[in-house]
């Protein structure tokens, strides 16, 4: 019979079919790697044989193909034996490759202590895992109960609490805003360039005596008429800052309407009415570093505008001289201020924690002549001296209104006090000519007016009016302020629909309420009247004026 020799490596391939199990899917060549000296000379020993077979067709052939599959089973098994057994002969080229690369490998984990580290750790004992399960209690033995369900908590580790201290110290510091220098700031208005000078018109305003031009009084008819006759147009509606308006009041000029608010930023802002100033006529100004909480115009002089910050700063702008003056300061948080004297000059200023600081402007320095802590100990949200009497004060503290006399503040001893309030009072201001009443706003949803033309332990109560007064925000205040103008009438926001201004006489009558037809588009949460002229303005929490006029 004739033979023919088979080339080695179509042997090998035929190995290789015969002892491995291919997948169906294309694979990638596998990398080759550098053999060991052992391998290697395994390999080429296999490669330069050369084996020559005879193929021949006889009947004994069908049967060698019929058990080819059980020759396979054995060869698989006899491989893992030579593998382990550490011998290479008769192994394919493939699995040469795979013992080096497990060798390889193993070289590898050793070299890094992993099979150590493996044994370490099988020796440590595991504690079993809990069945979550119910199990009956034994006598004697008790119930398994969870800290969570007890409310306990796990003492702290030993460093723990003083580590957490001084984190929680760092991370109140970081968010703490830091306060503007001490001393005098320059008016530089920061929506104009950085040379850009003040208006020359804003002195002369500022300037401007309105005492003669003070308009008399009309009688109710006539007021209510003035009111009607007052519109908003497009010209009279600005955004003067970002975000929400806190308070804002008019300067006393007669000849054009100023305006001063301030934000929950910290910002102060003036705008004249159709004026080229800065951006539609407003200035702004950045004198502290959270909300302002109350301005006024210094009724002695009118160029002196002060501003109160939550920030515990007091400053006073000074047109005239063009500088933002420190005039308090103090590391807690200040809530309201008004004026003692009729020249302005001494001030009391209320802080959120419920005392009561007396201020000269006459003495050196930024502090306080002296600091009390009233009676009830409660956040104080308002105060406002009467304007005849200037020794009484009213302070608006939680749920009750008390009268203060500054002469003897060392006792802490109440003159009056005004009862009636359910919840958390907003405002409690005083009458403006004479003082015979004090008007407060309550969140109980009521506004009040209480007689206080004489000082009595408890002041009688003249008028309760029902109006809503709750906002979305519990830092939103809508307060009743009274008309500079008269005695006995009075204006506020609503918070109900559609957006509206009301005025109300003392007697809880409506004299007047600006609505739709008024553009009253948005809610109006900051209110205040033009102390000569028909003029109203109103703030809302975007950080818009309205202006109603004549």
């Amino acid at each position: 019979m004739a033979t023919s020799p088979i080339n080695s490596e179509a042997v090998v391939q035929v190995d290789l079919e015969a002892t491995v199990r291919r997948s169906s899917r294309n694979v990638l060549t596998p990398t080759r790697f550098q053999y060991s000296p052992e391998i290697a000379t395994a390999i080429n020993k296999k490669r330069t044989t050369t084996t020559t077979t005879t193929t021949t067709t006889t009947h004994n052939d069908k049967k060698r193909q019929n058990s080819r599959k059980d020759i396979k089973e054995e060869d698989v098994e006899n491989s893992a034996v030579e593998c382990t057994s550490g011998g290479h002969a008769g192994l394919s080229s493939y699995e040469l490759e795979r013992l080096e690369n497990i060798r390889q490998n193993q070289a590898f984990l050793s070299s890094i202590n992993l099979f150590q580290a493996t044994e370490e750790l099988k020796q440590v004992t595991r504690p079993k895992p809990s069945k979550r399960r119910l199990i009956r209690s034994e006598k004697g033995v008790p119930v398994r109960k969870s800290l969570r369900l007890q409310s306990l908590t796990l003492p702290p580790k030993p460093g723990e609490t003083q580590m957490y201290r001084s984190l929680l110290a760092v991370i109140l510091l970081a968010l703490k805003p830091h306060k503007k220098p001490p001393g005098p700031l320059l008016m530089k208005p920061v929506n104009m360039e950085d040379d850009a000078k003040l208006p020359s018109q804003l002195l002369e305003l500022f300037s401007e005596d309105s005492t003669e031009d003070r308009k008399m009084e009309l009688d109710l008819k006539e007021y209510r008429s003035a009111l009607k006759n007052m519109k908003k147009t497009e010209n009279r509606v600005a955004k003067v800052l970002k975000k929400r308006l806190v308070t804002a009041a008019f300067h006393p000029c007669t000849s054009s309407l100023l305006m001063a608010t301030g934000n929950t930023l910290g910002n102060v802002a003036l705008w004249k009415l159709d004026s080229d100033w800065g951006n539609d006529g407003v200035l702004c100004f950045e004198p502290h570093a959270l909300a302002v909480a109350c301005i006024a115009f210094s009724r002695a002089h009118p160029t002196q505008l002060l501003s109160l910050s939550h920030d515990g700063s007091l400053r006073c702008m000074d047109v005239q001289k063009a500088v933002f003056d420190d005039v308090y300061d103090s590391e807690e948080q200040l809530k309201t201020f008004d004026f003692m004297s009729h020249d302005c000059t001494s001030l009391v200023v209320g802080y959120f924690n419920g005392k009561v600081a007396i201020v000269d402007r006459r003495t050196p320095g930024n502090s306080h002549e002296s600091i009390h802590s009233l009676k009830s100990k409660h956040s104080l949200l308002c105060v406002s001296v009467h304007p005849l009497q200037k020794q009484y004060f009213a302070v608006a503290e939680n749920e009750i209104v008390n009268i203060y006399d500054s002469r003897y503040l060392k006792k802490s001893k109440t003159v009056s006090r005004l009862h009636g309030h359910s919840l958390s009072i907003h405002s409690a201001y005083f009458s403006p000519h004479t003082g015979n009443r004090v008007l407060t706003s309550c969140m109980d949803g009521y506004i009040r007016i209480y007689d206080t033309s004489a000082v009595t332990k408890k002041a009688p109560l003249l008028t309760s009016i029902r109006h809503k007064m709750q906002t979305a925000s519990y830092k939103i205040k809508v307060s009743a302020v009274w008309d500079p103008k008269r005695e006995d009438c009075f204006v506020v926001g609503s918070t109900s629909k559609p957006h509206s201004v009301k005025v109300f006489h003392e007697s809880g009558k409506p004299l007047h309420s600006f609505v739709e037809r008024d553009n009253v588009t948005s809610e109006l949460y900051v209110t205040a009247f033009h102390p000569t002229r028909n003029a109203l303005l109103g703030g809302t929490g975007s950080g818009q004026l309205h202006v109603f006029s004549d």
